[in-house]
């Protein structure tokens, strides 16, 4: 007799992403695709942690060194290659000799259908327990089948899945679809999958003959239809791309409105599914927030604003057309319009960043101004400065790049250049139009620019000339 290690209870997860998807038309893997900010796979990678499987393998194939390194900081995800890809059931072979002799149940999922939730997930996990199935299959009856392989019943029991390609014309007037998705008892599987031939108009190992071949053999068989289809339909082409991307911003859209946060637009606002915003903010149309960003609460995001992997604070107000990125903003600040912040930026609380500045890797103190026209880059700024219009921080001396410091109080007059490195003192000022090169004391006035001279008559005499 056969010995097995493991749990019975362990959970297997199996995620195929070995195919080509020639109908994407791209030198990109289609797992690697993104939906709403992220590579497909990712989503499918997320949805199968929440069942805290024992191992989660990976089967690569088409471009498999690209997916290995995209997913090589996944912690506790394995891989098995499918070369050359010859069906399902031969992608699958290619996992035995990771799981060999282990048991419990296999999950089965394609890294193409990021719809899927964690709550159908642990759905199919309960109902193939309960049935002490040797495989549950995912279904879904769907108005367009085209595509699918078909569920065949008889006397209301699932027979067979049948291909579209190998479909009859009855069998093709069948809407209920396999999903692709299944849960199989780990132990006898291999041993099934080894009896499978490439019968078929594709000349592949076609998974689903597991299905035949099981309920020749009288083990128990059984399906998971889905309320709802969207949740397992896969991506194909870049409309369906665009589809199902649509679909997950709805998601997560309607999530955030339930929740409290008021999008003006719902159809021109893109949130990504991991951002986070509080209650009471306000969001116009054509806003795009991404990755990791955490929005607080009672804010307003005017319209055509990008953030990406930033933390907003609680009633910041974010004027038209900037783009935030890797930046932190404290309470009640006002950012915009047609502001940048680039990553390693802080702005203070109550700071104001105004029209037309950027700032790169500065820290701009609570209560402090850059209202107009300047660049702020490897700056520290302390509380209650005043940058004015046209300021600028030349930072970079063509190999290295050097900090400025503007201290608490300071005033810096508009059209300044400030040399770094330098400091400018606490309540120090700094006249408008001075390139500053070297430090200015606390309490002083710094002036670097050459002394004007007035010609009496030049331009009476130009004229005459």
């Amino acid at each position: 007799m056969t010995s097995h290690w493991g749990s019975p209870d362990d959970i297997h997860v199996v995620i195929l992403a070995a195919g080509q998807g020639t109908r994407m038309k791209s030198s990109l893997p289609k797992v690697l695709h993104p939906v709403a900010g992220r590579p497909m796979i990712d989503h499918v990678l997320a949805t199968a942690a929440s069942l805290a499987p024992a191992t989660t393998t990976v089967v690569v194939g088409h471009m498999a060194a690209a997916v290995r390194e995209r997913l090589a900081g996944q912690r506790g995800v394995g891989f098995a290659l499918q070369d050359p890809q010859l069906g399902t059931a031969h992608a699958l072979q290619q996992v035995e000799p990771l799981l060999r002799g282990r048991q419990g149940t296999l999950i089965l999922l394609s890294g193409d259908v990021p719809l899927l939730t964690g709550q159908t997930l642990r759905g199919l996990l309960a109902a193939h327990k309960a049935a002490a199935a040797a495989v549950t299959v995912v279904t879904a009856v769907v108005e367009r089948p085209y595509g699918y392989g078909r569920i065949i019943r008889t006397d209301g029991r699932i027979a067979r899945i049948v291909e579209e390609r190998d479909a009859t014309a009855a069998e093709r007037r069948v809407r209920e679809i396999n999903s692709g998705i299944y849960a199989f008892d780990l132990v006898p599987l291999f041993d099934a999958l080894r009896t499978i031939a490439a019968r078929n108009a594709q000349g592949e190992y076609y998974l689903t003959d597991v299905i035949a071949g099981y309920r020749r053999r009288k083990r128990p068989v059984e399906t998971l239809l889905v309320d709802d289809p969207g949740e397992v339909r896969g991506i194909n082409s870049r409309s369906e791309l665009a589809e199902v991307s649509a679909l997950m911003r709805q998601k997560k859209n309607e999530e955030l409105m339930a929740a409290g946060v008021t999008l003006i637009d719902p159809a021109t606002t893109y949130i990504d599914p991991d951002v986070v915003v509080g209650p009471d903010t306000v969001i116009h149309p054509g806003v795009v927030i991404q990755g990791q960003t955490r929005i607080g609460t009672a804010c307003e995001i005017h319209a055509n604003v990008r953030i990406v992997d930033s933390d907003v604070a609680d009633r910041v107000t974010i004027h038209n057309f900037c783009l935030i990125v890797g930046a932190r903003v404290a309470n009640d600040a006002s950012i915009g319009p047609f502001a940048h912040l680039r990553p390693e930026t802080a702005v203070g609380a109550k700071a104001k960043v105004g029209n037309f500045v950027e700032l790169k890797k500065t820290t701009l103190g609570p209560g402090s101004k850059a209202n107009h026209l300047s660049y702020l880059g490897d700056a520290t700024i302390g509380p209650g400065v005043n940058v004015g219009a046209g300021t600028i921080t030349c930072n970079y001396d063509g190999r290295t790049k050097h900090p400025t410091v503007i201290e608490e109080g300071a005033f810096i007059g508009s059209d300044s250049q400030l040399i770094a490195p330098v400091r400018i003192g606490r309540g120090a000022y700094v006249a408008a139009g001075s390139s500053i090169t070297e430090d200015v004391p606390a309490g002083a006035l710094g002036i670097a620019r050459g002394r004007q001279t007035n010609v009496e008559g030049w331009a009476e005499k130009k004229n005459k000339s």
